[in-house]
């Protein structure tokens, strides 16, 4: 019986501890995510200029367009997740 009720306090810890963790591993997702499409987008933006350099200006401008939207990705999941 008392095996019973220390399990059962115990469970309701560890699920009120895990509810307020969920907004947190949305967001750290969200940033993970970000991080490796900022990643990719400035790899293949190098790559780019190295195969093309007369191009330079007009990758520069998509690479930060791309990035700049990789970005709001992390801040739709740190904000939606709160």
């Amino acid at each position: 019986m008392i095996t019973t009720i220390l399990f059962a306090d115990a469970t309701a810890a560890v699920a009120q501890t895990v509810g307020g963790m969920t907004g947190n591993i949305q967001g750290a997702l969200g940033c993970l995510g970000a991080a490796i499409g900022v990643g990719i987008v400035g790899a293949k933006a190098v790559e780019s200029v190295g195969r093309n350099p007369g191009a330079s200006g007009k990758i520069l401008v998509q690479g930060i367009l791309g990035m700049a939207l990789a970005e709001a990705v992390a801040f739709y999941a740190i904000f939606l997740g709160n």
